[in-house]
């Protein structure tokens, strides 16, 4: 008798069923994700390198890092 109250297991196509839900929601949390890092990492270091190479001079900093020694094959003047 209490076998007549359970419901029968659903046995075929599970599998396309549960497939269909978990790549639904692997999809929306990937794109999630991707949104996320473009607008909270990558967008923000594109403005921060625009905004050091706007008075970024490599002469000046070529010619301190001959004054310090650091270029083997520029000696120290």
């Amino acid at each position: 008798m209490s076998a007549a109250l359970l419901p029968k297991p659903q046995m075929r196509r599970l599998l396309a069923r549960r497939m269909k839900f978990h790549l639904l929601g692997a999809f929306v949390l990937s794109m999630g994700c991707a949104t996320l890092y473009k607008f909270g990492i990558a967008e923000p270091r594109k403005r921060a390198y625009a905004e050091f190479y706007k008075s970024y001079d490599p002469m000046k900093d070529f010619e301190a890092m001959e004054r310090a020694g650091v270029l083997e094959c520029a000696p120290p003047k």
